[in-house]
């Protein structure tokens, strides 16, 4: 993939409590889009943010359905990913201005 495709494969990071526990242990958590692959996303994220990437774990969100009045519809899905850098490597997720 070229540098372009690469960025676009990374939406924004995830800021949960679940996330912010994981930082911990040096594991961060994104928003990808639904076609990325473990290697694709393991290269965007060195090529963005110029870390070194152990492993990928992802995870793909289930189907939810939502009631609006008498429609029926569902909840956008979504692809996570969770990466664990190398010892020494870490993302600035919060600028401090």
């Amino acid at each position: 993939m070229n540098k372009g495709e690469l960025v676009d494969l990374i939406k924004y990071p995830i800021i949960t409590d679940k996330a912010t526990r994981l930082l911990e242990s040096n594991q961060y958590s994104f928003a990808t889009a639904k076609k990325s692959t473990k290697p694709d996303i393991k290269s965007a994220i060195e090529y963005l943010f110029d870390v070194k990437v152990i492993s990928v774990n992802t995870y793909n969100s289930p189907k939810k359905t939502r009631r609006m009045g008498k429609f029926i519809g569902s909840k956008p899905r979504y692809k996570r990913a969770i990466v664990t850098l190398a010892e020494g490597n870490s993302i600035n997720l919060f600028s401090e201005n």
